[in-house]
């Protein structure tokens, strides 16, 4: 069985709803298992991640960075780096703000290299912008934002109950499913 950790951190429930859906997609692959782990479990006892074959990294974009629990966890993964634990692993990300944009290539490019630090390999995101033309933005549209480097999505307020937009969670899906299947390739 391949095994996906999904490890994120959320301020106020929207990245938890991301990575779910994260999860939901990775758990669409047949033989493939993902469990959610919250960045702060991850700190606390890295050897949450000692059998993942993949790693898919959450974090809201705060002040156009990672959240400070989710650095935590990154400054805490020193261990691993030392070891070259996550060496050949899968790795990809997501993140969610308030703002369209907010800066979250940012956190991707923060993501990305902590993964290649570790030396794993980085699976982005390949669907398109599936907005139609004349109605760039649609919520209902797949990556409606064009980020390629993984999935985003955007939140309206700090209401736990306002989530993310349905096409930024179906793209979430997406690149879930798209990460275990690479990792069953990699991994067979």
């Amino acid at each position: 069985m391949v095994k996906v950790a999904v490890v994120y951190h959320s301020g106020f429930g929207h990245t938890e709803v991301q990575a779910e859906h994260v999860q939901k997609g990775a758990n669409s692959v047949e033989g493939v298992t993902a469990e959610l782990i919250k960045a702060e479990d991850a700190t606390a006892d890295l050897g949450l991640l000692a059998d993942a074959d993949a790693i898919i990294f959450g974090s809201p974009t705060y002040m156009g960075t990672v959240s400070a629990p989710f650095k935590a966890f990154m400054d805490a993964s020193s261990q691993a780096w030392m070891a070259r634990a996550w060496k050949d692993k899968i790795a990809a990300g997501f993140t969610n703000s308030n703002s369209l944009n907010g800066d979250k290539l940012s956190t991707l490019i923060q993501l990305t290299v902590f993964a290649a630090q570790h030396g794993m390999i980085w699976v982005g995101q390949a669907e398109m912008n599936g907005c139609e033309p004349g109605k760039h933005g649609d919520p209902e549209a797949i990556n409606r934002t064009g980020t390629m480097l993984g999935a985003v999505a955007q939140s309206e307020n700090d209401s736990p109950k306002v989530t993310p937009p349905v096409g930024d969670l179906k793209t979430g899906e997406i690149l879930g499913k798209r990460v275990a299947e690479m990792t069953k390739r990699f991994v067979s």
